[in-house]
């Protein structure tokens, strides 16, 4: 039997790869074998996936006429990426593998894949930021200026001390949630309180001043 060949590529990703068509499967319809589904990940940044996006895909596929002889074919798959989804979230196109005597084509599945983000890391709906302070802005006051996955710049004045477990937890700037598009995660802000490796004397009497002891 004549192999099979199945290849696709993500617009403006530069993302190939190449998969057997046949495969193993179960046995339907007597005969007839369903081949192994293909899997594919597809990469998004956390922007994509707070704001939602469409994603074309172009496969190209091996196609069977009436005689049985297969043919070379390309098609654009049309991914379109919802608010909120996660990672590991699976958008199937049934039968688009190649086609092969008594072989019903496999399903192609894209897995939704996150992307690393240089400032938030997300944890189910929330996101989640560290920042680093001094010792002195724990105790006196900080600031938290952020520009959100939507393009927002949004300013979190921190009035309480900030000790090392400390987070600072604004709501609904998370993640859209799926379920319920007029729903968000929260946004939580961790703190990494830089100390000093050293205080002179002055110091040391001005903190015990200042702290009562």
């Amino acid at each position: 039997m004549r192999g099979s060949r199945f290849s696709s590529s993500i617009f403006g990703d530069n993302f190939f790869g190449h998969f057997g068509g046949g495969g193993g499967g179960s046995m339907e319809h007597g005969s007839i074998r369903k081949a192994a589904p293909i899997e594919i990940k597809l990469p998004c940044t956390l922007e994509e996936l707070y704001k939602g996006c469409t994603k074309k895909m172009k496969i190209s596929r091996e196609i069977a006429d009436i005689s049985g002889k297969t043919l070379p074919v390309e098609e654009i798959l049309t991914i379109d990426i919802r608010p909120g989804w996660k990672k590991g979230t699976k958008i199937t196109f049934p039968e688009k593998g190649n086609e092969q005597p008594g072989v019903a084509p496999a399903d192609i599945v894209f897995i939704i894949d996150e992307k690393p983000h240089n400032i938030f890391t997300r944890e189910g709906n929330d996101l989640v930021v560290a920042r680093t302070v001094s010792l002195a802005e724990a105790l006196t006051g900080y600031t938290v200026n952020l520009r959100t996955l939507d393009g927002r710049n949004i300013t979190i004045p921190i009035s309480n001390v900030i000790h090392p477990k400390y987070e600072e937890v604004v709501p609904r700037e998370g993640m859209p949630i799926t379920k319920d598009p007029t729903s968000k995660g929260n946004l939580r802000i961790k703190f990494d309180i830089k100390f000093p490796s050293r205080l002179t004397a002055e110091q040391k009497g001005g903190i015990k001043k200042l702290l009562g002891s």
